[in-house]
């Protein structure tokens, strides 16, 4: 009996008590958290010792059984703004900020329903990551996934449980670059392994830049096809401009006819539409510095969707406590915490990197890809992003394997949906912005949990297992 008591002892601390967690990263409670039976780690990983070069991350495990959940890594884009600002405490993490930014509320659509997950303010100099070395504000693409391809071997050294365990990689946006990079990276490191390999097993990237070329003169379609701008409008920038040439950081590549043209559609929608979300309300700053100062209610101009979101985030993450809590700000950073960071000094010309040949290797690698779009997202639009995936099955010599049309949560259309070779899928988000799980984050859950359980998208109105 004795022995069979300890059996069960032994068996309880390996399934529910440590597995090589850091104690030292442990997050106890975050000021203003609601209680929840979840761990939480924190805390920084040094990729470069020699030059202090060190990125913060968030981890948070999956709400149930995380020792049977996979890990998904989430990068913002930018490039150079923050994971754990964006993804982790404004999109698809365990918590929202209160409305008077010292506290937080439960999201309960959170992703760590689905896995456990992981947050990198990358590259160095984005948020709390930071190094010695000034040289290394200077960034780009190629030195970006170097250094967390180093970042996901020294983390699962903190975190060995996570070695054999299934691994996604998603982001949004610029990440549209950071995580297809980073998934080659991964893939080169196992093709010269002869001890760990990184189990890859998706990667899903939100309203991504996949092709300059491409992507900007969708934003200008968008524009028209949303009666944002006039007829004359988008004629001239479609006869004016041309995007084939269209670089970063090359105003050469525009002639003064084209950027005219731009100017009078950037006049025609005015200051006061939020370009990321086309159809949501704009916060008046003075309103919610002076509701902060005050300590009330943050005021919500639109019904579901706290439009001060990026004030309350703003002014939590600058609480010493909160910092402490997190572990973050190790070293006394000079600046305040920001969304995205105005030192980081990136290359321009990393931005005109034609992604799908990557894309085109992971998929060859055996890696599902999905490519979701919100469809109010002006800055990437669908419009952009569908034709190029659609360009990349052909290139695959993919059949369409789903056809085109909508797919289904909680009995109404959550988006619309393609497939092609049992490989590649396209999805929109219906109503939601490039920030997909901020503005639907029952739709999003939704499209997440199908995505790492290996589900296609429900193309049915019947309830489905999620509902």
């Amino acid at each position: 009996m004795g022995r069979l008591i300890l059996w069960f002892v032994v068996l309880g601390f390996l399934v529910l008590g440590s597995y090589g967690y850091p104690e030292e990263d442990l997050v106890v409670s975050l000021p203003g958290q609601p209680r929840v039976g979840f761990k939480q780690y924190a805390g920084y990983v040094d990729v470069d010792a020699k030059n202090g070069r060190s990125l913060f991350y968030y981890f948070v495990e999956a709400e149930a059984d995380p020792h049977l959940k996979p890990l998904t890594l989430w990068l913002n884009g930018g490039p150079g703004c923050s994971s754990i600002g964006g993804g982790a405490f404004t999109e698809l993490g365990p918590f929202y900020p209160t409305g008077d930014g010292r506290g937080l509320q439960r999201n309960s659509k959170s992703w760590n329903r689905a896995s456990n997950l992981l947050f990198v303010e990358s590259p160095v100099g984005v948020g709390w990551s930071y190094s010695n070395n000034t040289a290394d504000y200077t960034r780009g693409d190629a030195a970006t996934a170097m250094d967390m391809h180093m970042f996901m071997m020294k983390w699962l050294e903190k975190f060995p449980a996570f070695k054999t365990r299934d691994l996604f990689l998603t982001g949004e946006s610029y990440a549209g670059h950071y995580i297809p990079q980073l998934a080659i990276a991964l893939l080169d490191h196992n093709e010269h392994s002869k001890d760990y390999k990184f189990n890859i097993k998706g990667v899903a990237i939100g309203n991504p830049l996949l092709r300059l070329d491409r992507d900007v003169p969708s934003t200008y379609e968008f524009f028209w096809s949303h009666g944002m701008i006039s007829d004359e409008a988008g004629l001239a920038i479609m006869n004016e401009c041309d995007f084939d040439d269209y670089t970063f950081g090359s105003p050469h590549n525009v002639t003064d006819a084209c950027n005219h043209a731009i100017s009078e559609a950037n006049d025609m929608i005015s200051d006061y539409i939020n370009n990321y979300d086309v159809i949501l309300d704009v916060c008046y700053p003075s309103i919610v510095q002076q509701e902060l100062r005050l300590r009330k209610l943050a005021t919500k101009i639109s019904i579901g969707v706290d439009v001060c979101i990026t004030y309350e985030r703003s002014f939590y993450f600058n609480l010493p406590q909160v910092q402490k809590a997190l572990h973050a700000n190790r070293t006394s950073l000079p600046y305040r915490w920001s969304m995205c960071s105005n030192r980081l000094n990136y290359d321009d010309k990393d931005g005109n990197i034609n992604i799908l040949p990557l894309l085109k290797r992971i998929i060859e690698n055996h890696i599902p890809v999905w490519i979701f779009s919100g469809d109010q997202d002006s800055v990437v639009p669908l419009l952009g992003s569908r034709t190029l995936v659609r360009e990349l099955a052909h290139d695959l010599k993919f059949n369409i394997t789903v056809p085109y049309g909508a797919w289904f949560h909680q009995k109404q259309v959550g988006g619309w949906a393609t497939e092609y070779g049992n490989m590649l899928t396209f999805a929109t988000v219906r109503g939601a912005a490039h920030m997909v799980p901020y503005a639907q984050p029952s739709r999003a859950l939704h499209l997440f949990s199908s995505f790492v359980r290996g589900r296609r998208l429900p193309n049915k109105t019947r309830p489905s297992i999620d509902d």
